[in-house]
Order: structure tokens, then sequence, then C-alpha cells
């Protein structure tokens, strides 16, 4: 009988084990994996079985092994059958001694076999903080970086930039496909293209390939993959604090950025800008885990509010400047990351407890996320009547919800961001549509940055304001923002804001990378067109920038 178990099939009947080693008994049918950290599969050949009793292994080929069979440690056989893969559970050897030129061990008998099914009902798939970079190579030293997001015997998925479809196409052959892992482990495979698609708002591409000429050692190395993807998936999945060892093909050797990746070639303008990316990745990887499995990662989360702390430490107004060169990220993450490193910079450094720091930057980091799994035209809206605007509620609970888990961050700080941060003081905010002294301060602050970030980006009913604009706009609405907050944002960042396009009176173009202690440009880098930071850039300029380009004449909205 077959008895389903996670994702295996688990067959008990002793008819079906028989039949199943049967076909494991030949050259290649089989491979050995030790119970041991960092073990991969090894040539075996499985030589004889005593149904019910024991099986015949020779070990000849990894002689080295039978030290460790003989001190009793536990292995498995595994095996790909009728393009199932099937594997035993652990077994013993009960003896290990030569036969002739040759090692045989005789092990224990299996009471049941487990099968795991084709690709296209099983995938190894890669969750939220386990980075695997891949690099693609194709006819005539073309090459593409992107991310693994699944692995099987048969094949992969990789998420590629969009600029690679001209390499797809191109090519006539099968492409090789370098799968890169954090502990430094590189493997090589051909891979076909098969299906693909494209992701406009991420400028991505989701990829298939089935893998062509696979040899036994590289069955062997894509059985360990896919093992550990599959252990390090589950241990993660209860937040890594569940009782199972990490695997150690995801322990990075370092704690640098990673080498390869989708992101690893795009173009920053700051390496400020490069180091913010990473947590772009993680929040952007957080906005589909989110979509697929409703879940928010408390770990991950916790690491990359550090992080985020870190750099706001290190420099804020690079931080600052930082938040304007994303573009190539959607639109919920470029806004997350924005609000929370203005709230840091607003809310101040030293005077706030950095628990509390931390729990605004995560809180604010996330806030939007639950809107990815609205529909998209609600999103794309020209208009919103009440019947649109009762249906954006339930975003705002779903964050919360998620942050639940999160026993290290602050429950009122996460109420105080993510539940107020819609609110308005007249009570005509969502979702609880709270008024006046119902506001907690912090809900206050976070609605005065929310607006002026979203007013600063296009949306589908209008292009984005001018700071000028924005600014008006929020003083003339006393009744919707708290003119305190108003004042003490416009204080804090000026009226030319670090991330300002600014056009001077000798016409140049410049974008504001720092200010000084009265609010005057300090660092100023030219540009000759208008677009997001990191296209066309010119010369920076330096301390008295007024003197070297004249006055400030105009921002120039830009939607970043």
């Amino acid at each position: 009988m077959a008895q389903a178990q996670d994702d295996f099939t688990r067959i008990t009947s002793p008819a079906a084990i028989e039949s199943l080693l049967d076909q494991l008994i030949e050259p290649g049918g089989a491979s050995l994996l030790l119970d041991k950290p960092a073990a991969s599969p090894q040539p075996v050949l499985l030589t004889e079985q005593v149904v019910g009793e024991s099986l015949l292994l020779d070990i000849t080929a990894i002689r080295e092994v039978g030290v460790e069979l003989k001190r009793g440690l536990g292995f498995c056989l595994l095996g790909q059958i009728d393009g199932k893969m099937v594997r035993t559970p652990l077994l013993k050897a009960e003896s290990c001694s030569p036969s002739g030129d040759r090692l045989i061990c005789v092990s224990d008998y299996p009471l049941y076999l487990e099968e795991l099914q084709r690709r296209e009902s099983f995938r190894a798939r890669l969750r939220l903080g386990m980075e695997v970079g891949a690099i693609l190579r194709g006819d005539e030293d073309a090459s593409a970086q992107g991310d693994l997001k699944d692995l099987s015997l048969e094949g992969c998925q990789l998420e590629l930039p969009a600029s690679v479809a001209s390499l797809l196409s191109s090519s006539a052959h099968p492409l090789d496909v370098e799968l890169c892992f954090p502990d430094g482990t590189r493997f090589t495979i051909k891979g076909s293209p098969r299906h693909q698609a494209s992701d406009p708002e991420r400028q991505a591409l989701r990829v298939g390939f089935r893998f062509e000429g696979v040899t036994g050692e590289q069955e062997r190395k894509l059985w360990y993959f896919v093992r550990e993807i599959e252990r390090e998936s589950l241990r993660s999945a209860g937040d890594g604090d569940n009782g199972r060892l990490p695997s150690l093909l995801f322990q990075a050797q370092t704690a640098s950025a990673p080498t390869v990746g989708r992101r690893n070639l795009l173009d920053y303008p700051t390496p400020m800008a490069r180091r913010l990316a990473r947590v772009a990745g993680y929040l952007d990887a957080q906005l589909l885990e989110l979509q697929q499995d409703g879940r928010l990662d408390s770990v991950q989360l916790s690491r990359h509010a550090d992080r985020l702390l870190m750099l706001a430490d290190e420099d804020i107004e690079a931080l600052l400047f930082a938040t304007r060169c994303l573009h190539q990220e959607p639109w919920l993450v470029r806004h997350g990351l924005a609000v929370a490193v203005h709230l840091l910079a607003l809310a101040g450094g030293s005077s706030v407890p950095r628990d509390v720091r931390k729990a605004m930057a995560a809180s604010a980091m996330v806030h939007d996320l639950g809107k990815g799994l609205l529909p998209k035209s609600l999103l794309e809206a020209k208009r919103l009547g009440p019947d649109e605007r009762a249906q954006l509620r339930p975003h705002v609970q779903t964050v919360l919800d998620g942050l639940t888990p999160c026993q290290w961050l602050s429950a009122s700080v996460a109420r105080a961001v993510v539940g107020g941060i819609n609110e308005r003081l007249d009570g005509s905010g969502y979702p609880q549509g709270l008024a006046s002294d119902q506001l907690h301060e912090l809900s206050r602050m976070s609605a005065v940055i929310d607006v002026v970030d979203a007013l600063r980006r296009d949306r589908a009913d209008r292009s984005a304001w001018a700071i000028d604009a924005v600014y008006r706009y929020l003083l003339k609405e006393p009744g919707l923002f708290d003119p305190r907050w108003v004042k003490r944002y416009i204080q804090r960042f000026g009226l030319r804001p670090v991330g300002s396009l600014v056009r001077f009176k000798s016409r140049e173009l410049g974008w504001i990378q720092r200010l000084d202690g009265q609010g005057r440009p300090f660092q100023v880098q030219l540009t000759d067109r208008i677009a997001p930071p990191g296209e066309g850039l010119g010369r920076v300029i330096r301390g008295d920038v007024v003197a070297q380009l004249g006055e400030m004449v105009e921002e120039v909205p830009v939607s970043t």
C-alpha cells in the first residue's frame, strides 16, 4: 500500500518494495547518503536483496566510508525510477568485509520506501532567506545572472533580469546553468528554457529550464542539493527554531553581499544604494512569500531591520538619497523603504531606544505589503468610491496578523505605524476611522511621511508632485494631518530635500545628495536627463554649491 507523507508517498507493500529495489540493482542505479551534516550522495552498487532480511552493498568505489559504517553511522539509499526519486529510511550496516578485491557491506532491510514525484508535482522551493545565485551562459560568451527559485532532478526555475530575453531567444543550443550556493559550492549543468513568465513591474523573468544530458555524477549532486533545499526550507518554515540543524550548504562563508544574483549587475549610482538594494531584495522576496503563503518571516524581518538601522546610523543622508535610487524595484518595496528611512531620520537617533527604532523601521518596511494581495485593478484605479475604499481596509490587518509571531517587535509600535499610518485626524482614514486624540503620536508622524512619499511618486490618476505642492497641500489640511509633524518634517528635510532633482540658475540639473546645517545644498551630482538616479549622472559638486551653479530655480518632479 502507499501512504502520503508530506511531499513523499510512502511505499509499505512488501511486493512493491522488492520490485523497486530490484530496479536499483544495476550500475548507477543507487547512491548512498550518510546521515551527517554536509554529506552528499556517493556511488554505490546494490548487488542483492534478501527480501525482508538484508541488502548487499558493494562500496569498493567509496572504501573510505566503510570505517564510518562499521561504527554504526546510519545511511539511506537513493535512486531514480521512472522519473521518481526513491529513497530508503535510515539503515545500518551489520557488517563490512572484503570479498576478493571488493568491499561488501550487509545492511538491514528497509521496512518501507519513499517516492518523491516528478518536477511537475514536486519542486524543492527556496524560501525567504535562502539565496542561491545563478549564472546563465550562452553562445559567444553571452551571460546573465539571476536567482534560483526551485530545483528538481529534471530542471529548475530561475528569476532573471528582463534583459535576458535576447539571450534565451538567440541561443541555438542548451545553455550552461551554474548554481552558486552560499557556502561556495558551484554546480554547472546544461539546461534548455521551456517556459517563461514576465513580471514588468519587477523588471524580471521567471524561466523554467529542463536539464539536458545529466550524468550520473550530476544526478548524485542534484539529489544532494534537492535534499538540502528541502531540509533548509522545512527548517526556515518554522522561523529556524524547530530542532533541525541548518544545512551547511546555506551557511555563507562571509557576511558580505552575495556576489551572484539578479541585482548584482544592476546599475546603482552610489555604494549606499547598492547596500540598500540588499534590503530591497529581501522586501521583494517577502512580498512574493506573502502572496504565495500569506506569511511574514520574523527572522528575516528582524535581520533586515537591523541592517537598515546599521545603514542609518552610518550615514543617514546617503541612505535618504539611496531610497531614490531603487527604480528597478516594485512600488511597494520602494515606498516601504522610503517611509522606513524617513521615519528613522525624523524620529532622531540617540533619544529613541534602539529596540523602538528597530520596531519602527520594521513596521514601516512592511506596512503596505498587504496591498500585494489586493486585485491589481483596485491598485491601478484612477478613482476610488466607497466600495473600493472598503476593499483597501483588509490589507492593514493582513500585515498586523503577519507581525504577531514577531516577539521581538513591540506590538504597540506595530499598531501605531501599520494600523495608524492611513488614519486621519478627522476620522476619514482607515481601517478604523480613528480621529484626533485616538491617534498615537507615532501614527500622526507616520501619516505625514507616508503621504509625502506617496505624492512624490506617479500614480494611476496623476503624475508625481513637486515638493512645493506637497508641502502646500499638507499645510492646507490641518484637519487631516497633524500641523506639528508637518512643520517638523519641513524643518528636518528642508524645502529641497535630499533626493530632489533641482534646476539651478545656470540651467544645470542636479540631484541633491547632502544638505548643510542650514538646509542648503552641500553635495549635488549633475545629470543631463530627467530620469531616476543611475542614468546620465555627471560630476559631483561639493561645498558652496550655489556659488558654483547659482540659486535653485525649481525642483523637477521625478517618480522614483
